[in-house]
């Protein structure tokens, strides 16, 4: 799919591998929707990109809905949504103070998973309703997963879950949306230099990278986006999970 003048949808656009994403997409003459909770951030990207920013809590059903219809209304009918919002914990399902709260287990798994799912039935409903181009092609949804999907770490069981969800929702969601010309794909990321990690000292983002085959470091956001490029761009690739990480197979702790 050619995204030239067509209308693209970016969850967690405010920073990191969605804002690298949202840059991309400007590049290649696509019109941006960031969608994001960060207000002055979401706002500054897309002035920055001649886009506009929504408000929305992707966990929302109320919320995301009336941002994308906000941005519909505004841009039109979405051709690429690219899932990016997303957050992490680090806890034990048993710890020394006991059973993890199943709260913070809720959390990660709404704002990652249901939000994703969320915007993912709302975006491809918007998709299905448009015209296909002339390859019978409506529309593209990439999520983010993780390689914690694979290889989880002790302490990741929500993270893990949470992006474990989202590779096993890929087929199924890309076998039913194919009637529309809708092709579904996730991107599995290693180690990237995001602003959490952006914010650890040298020598632990240093020693983060060494740990990656190769090249030893940490991946870029613009790394990412280009390879959220390539999979629009290739209308047979269509249901698959790629990992971007460096060849990083992780230990269990």
């Amino acid at each position: 799919m050619d995204v030239a003048g067509k209308v693209a949808f970016i969850t967690g656009g405010a920073s990191g591998l969605g804002a690298a994403t949202a840059r991309a997409l400007t590049d290649a003459g696509a019109r941006v929707a960031i969608f994001d909770r960060d207000a002055d951030k979401g706002m500054a990207i897309a002035k920055e990109l001649g886009g506009q920013f929504f408000s929305a809590d992707v966990a929302n059903a109320e919320s995301a809905e009336a941002a994308v219809n906000a941005a519909i209304a505004a841009l039109g009918s979405p051709s690429v949504l690219v899932n990016c919002a997303g957050i992490g914990t680090a806890a034990r399902i048993v710890g020394r103070d006991g059973p993890m709260p199943l709260d913070a287990f809720s959390r990660v798994i709404n704002v990652n998973l249901l939000g994703s799912f969320n915007m993912m039935r709302l975006c491809a409903h918007a998709m299905s309703l448009g015209e296909a181009d002339g390859n019978g092609q409506r529309g593209v949804i990439i999520s983010t997963a993780s390689v914690a999907a694979f290889e989880g770490q002790i302490g990741q069981a929500a993270y893990a879950a949470s992006k474990g969800g989202i590779v096993s929702l890929t087929l199924p969601a890309a076998r039913e949306f194919a009637r529309f010309g809708i092709r579904v794909l996730a991107i599995a990321p290693g180690l990237f230099l995001t602003p959490l990690l952006a914010e650890l000292p040298q020598e632990v983002q240093d020693g983060l990278g060494a740990s990656i085959p190769n090249p030893a470091r940490l991946g870029r956001p613009e790394e990412f986006a280009a390879l959220v490029m390539a999979m629009i761009g290739n209308d047979y690739l269509n249901g698959e999970v790629v990992r971007l990480d460096g060849a990083l197979r992780m230990q269990p702790k």
